[in-house]
């Protein structure tokens, strides 16, 4: 793929506007129940006063993202008033007229263009094989695909409906300017973002310790232990000027009714249980088919008692809630250990090198998936918060290549039964093997020498997705197990991807005792 003036950066706008165009063509497609939680949040912040907001609770759906995202929604609606006011009414529950779908689906690809933007930002700070003509030869090129035309992130937003790409843009806006060297700029972007939504507090660890070793602390010694008497106080008032100016704008108004302790009842409510009803593919996955197999070998060998087992126990399928039958029950506190635990190596990685925006780079998607592993009732969507950030370390580094092919291709299969619609499924397939081809086609090509990005067994077990797939969509459905088990496919897949990105998540964690091998361009 060769184009006459590849250093003009003419070919950005038109993947953008490739991308986008895909996304009107998906307006019709099906939308989830995420679709009318949104409409019920222009409903509430455009119909009911400030003080209702956390209070209403006419829909189950209710209000429990940041204050700042409710004021996004109070906006959107001021436009949705001219496509249809009736979707701004609170009773019109599950209401999706021609014309607020329309809107809907047009907002989120208006809102896009903050993600485009920031793409291109991400793509300029990485290095870039200028000399050459061919663009699968140019980590810009081959970034700006794999972020804008990212599979989850098109299926997440534009087919089952949610704001990842507007909020996924500011994110790595923020990591640009911080990859830029304007740390003041990349603090404010991310203190906006937690108060859009609060589930980007999984990275907040790795832009504290960054933030404050790299930018509060402006020398170091020589061996890369931090010179205390570089402490700049000035640096660390500015940063913290931005932070609380940024939550006074957005909880401000909240604290001064008396309603914080109400917003953050919404924002965390750790009553959901351990596990969604769908099991993200992490550690607690693992966990629970481990406790269902035990107790299913005990009652089998009259070790435990059927009668005694926990009622919400995982024989009725997959809950929200249950209490472990065999294996120790797992309370948000331990999650909480857990997750601090695993992400301790790359905090400890950026304190010691501060100066490697790469290094931060690796431990903020440490951190991400260190919370995915093992964070309390984790949502399958949220692998994505990975797999964008570690496109950029995966044009830069053959062995981060190799790490986001496999965590990429599991994470976005493991996304697969969000899409259940049987229309859908030839899109999903489809949308799939294009990226994940180009993924592999585009690095391979980036890399090339004799060394593969994937070892044989790599190979092997991304092989085995295939095999799954064949058999929940094929053989499960001619089987008898519909029927009895019907929540299989979703535990074979759980289960599954589970090892993959558990083996990502690993092998990240060991790359950060090591040197990063960059390639050279």
């Amino acid at each position: 793929m060769a184009a006459p003036s590849v250093d003009s950066w003419s070919w950005f706008p038109v993947v953008a506007l490739g991308v986008s165009f895909l996304k009107c063509l998906l307006i019709n497609a099906y939308h989830s129940t995420d679709f009318e939680v949104h409409r019920n949040w222009l409903a509430i912040t455009h119909s009911l006063p400030l003080s209702r907001w956390y209070h209403e609770n006419t829909s189950e759906w209710t209000l429990d993202y940041p204050p700042l995202f409710a004021w996004f929604e109070y906006s959107l609606s001021h436009v949705a008033w001219y496509f249809d006011q009736d979707m701004l009414v609170v009773e019109n529950l599950n209401y999706a007229s021609s014309a607020t779908i329309l809107f809907q689906r047009l907002s989120v690809i208006f809102t896009d263009l903050v993600f485009i933007y920031a793409v291109r930002e991400c793509c300029r700070s990485v290095g870039d094989n200028k000399g050459s003509k061919d663009l699968l030869r140019r980590p810009s090129f081959i970034l700006a695909v794999l972020l804008l035309w990212n599979f989850g992130l098109l299926i997440v937003d534009h087919i089952h409906f949610q704001y990842n790409g507007f909020l996924f843009g500011i994110l790595l806006l923020s990591l640009a300017r911080l990859l830029q060297s304007r740390h003041l700029e990349g603090a404010l972007l991310f203190a906006i973002l937690l108060n859009l939504k609060h589930i980007y507090l999984y990275i907040a660890p790795a832009y504290g310790i960054y933030l404050l070793r790299s930018y509060c602390f402006t020398q170091d010694n020589g061996n890369g232990s931090v010179r205390w008497r570089s402490f700049s106080p000035v640096h660390l008032i500015a940063l913290g000027i931005i932070v609380i100016a940024v939550c006074a704008v957005s909880f401000g108004p909240f604290i001064a009714m008396g309603q914080l302790a109400q917003v953050l009842s919404r924002l965390f409510p750790f009553k959901r249980g351990l596990c969604h009803a769908y099991w993200a593919p992490n550690f607690w996955a693992l966990y629970n088919i481990v406790d269902k197999a035990l107790s299913v070998i005990g009652v089998r060998l009259k070790l435990l008692d059927v009668a005694k087992l926990p009622k919400a126990s995982m024989t009725g399928g997959l809950v929200q809630e249950f209490q472990h039958a065999v294996l120790p029950s797992i309370s948000p506190s331990i999650t909480l250990v857990c997750t601090l635990l695993t992400i301790l190596p790359a905090v400890w990685s950026i304190w010691h090198r501060p100066r490697e925006a790469r290094v931060f780079l690796r431990c903020l998607v440490v951190c991400a998936l260190g919370s995915f592993m093992f964070g309390w009732h984790v949502h399958e969507k949220a692998i994505l918060i990975a797999i964008l950030p570690l496109s950029i370390l995966a044009v830069e580094s053959r062995d981060d290549a190799g790490i986001f092919l496999v965590l990429a291709t599991t994470g976005h299969y493991s996304l697969f039964p969000l899409l259940f619609t049987p229309a859908e499924l030839p899109i999903k397939v489809l949308l799939m093997l294009l990226f994940t081809i180009y993924s592999f086609t585009a690095l391979r090509k980036l890399f090339s020498g004799q060394v593969p990005l994937l070892c044989p067994l790599e190979a092997v077990y991304l092989c085995g997705l295939v095999v799954i797939e064949i058999l929940c969509e094929i053989v499960y459905p001619l089987s008898p197990w519909q029927q009895t088990l019907p929540f299989l496919p979703l535990l074979a897949t759980s289960v599954y991807c589970a090892l993959g990105i558990s083996y990502s998540f690993i092998r990240l964690c060991i790359s950060l005792l090591m040197p990063t091998k960059v390639k050279q361009l």
